[in-house]
């Protein structure tokens, strides 16, 4: 019996490292597939992010500008030393600030509201969700090009006004408005997106408890406030965390509508990072602009990570 089974051993064993050296070949195949479909998401990540990271964190310490002959020093803080004693840094920082502030509640809001009027199956509906989304696809450079002549001290918004018997503000002029004109141009450009992400967290909810709802007598406010706000937690997070990121990176309808003007009215952080990198070519004093602020909005976010994972603790 003994001399029976040992061939029989033998080769099951072959079997079993045949089948074992096939897996692992297996999986080396799988991973290099893997590691080639990724390669081109790395080469781009590692070019266009952490290579200019990495310069920036180095150019902030030195003297380095975006066309000169001399070799770029090394300078300390002094960068740092010159941006916080700048009156146009704080105005930018507080520019900032204001417009994240505002526009977040603001801008949501809105798109919410838009949500909830489209978010039904009647006639039309299709049309107005075309009509809110039509300003997202639109470039930032023709809507803001628009709404400067809107702005204009005879524009269009200002005629309306006057038939109502007000007198319009010199919108991009006056320095008390110029930041609101930017503030609700931005919020109309935008709320369309975050209609559409609203719209997708509403249709998650169940029909069937608001028809519970309904049988118990709720009225539409309790079925608000106690069914789609709660069902909405995770829409919520992710449209503040999305519009909080790109009221810190506004540039574009700055750059188009008021050049930071007028007396540093509307200057943004990213604004003054490139007015100084490639119009006055100060490529250090930018590269320090744009650490402080990595450094801010990285705080943001954390504190906002924090809040949230908080609020679902307490859940």
């Amino acid at each position: 019996m003994t001399t029976i089974a040992e061939p029989d051993t033998a080769v099951h064993g072959r079997a079993d490292a045949t089948r074992t050296r096939r897996r692992i070949a297996g999986r080396r195949k799988e991973s290099s597939v893997a590691l080639l479909m990724f390669a081109p998401a790395a080469v781009l990540i590692v070019t266009f992010l952490l290579v200019p990271i990495g310069l920036t964190f180095v150019l902030a310490f030195t003297n380095a500008r975006l066309v000169s002959p001399e070799p770029a020093q090394f300078v300390g803080v002094d960068n740092f030393v010159n941006l916080f004693s700048d009156d146009t840094f704080w105005a930018s920082l507080r520019n900032t600030i204001i417009f994240t502030v505002v526009i977040v509640p603001f801008q949501s809001a809105l798109a919410l509201v838009l949500a909830l009027l489209v978010n039904s199956r009647t006639r039309g509906t299709t049309f107005f969700r075309t009509v809110y989304f039509l300003p997202v696809v639109t470039s930032i450079v023709v809507v803001s090009m628009l709404w400067l002549f809107l702005y204009q001290k005879d524009g269009l918004i200002n005629v309306l006004l006057a038939k109502l018997g007000i007198h319009g503000p010199d919108w991009l002029g006056d320095p008390h408005w110029a930041l609101v004109a930017i503030i609700l141009m931005s919020a109309w450009q935008a709320m369309g997106f975050h209609m559409i992400i609203w719209l997708a967290g509403l249709q998650t909810i169940p029909e069937e408890l608001y028809e519970a709802a309904s049988l118990d007598g709720a009225t539409r406010w309790q079925q608000f406030a106690h069914i789609t706000w709660p069902g909405l937690r995770q829409t919520r997070t992710f449209i503040l965390i999305t519009i909080t990121i790109a009221a810190f990176g506004l540039f574009s309808q700055v750059n188009i509508m008021t050049q930071g003007g007028p007396i540093n009215s509307t200057s943004t952080l990213v604004f003054q990072a490139v007015r100084s990198g490639f119009q006055q070519q100060q490529t250090g004093y930018a590269a320090a602009i744009s650490l402080v602020f990595f450094v801010l909005v990285l705080a943001v976010t954390l504190i906002q990570r924090f809040l949230t994972r908080d609020k679902e603790a307490q859940r």
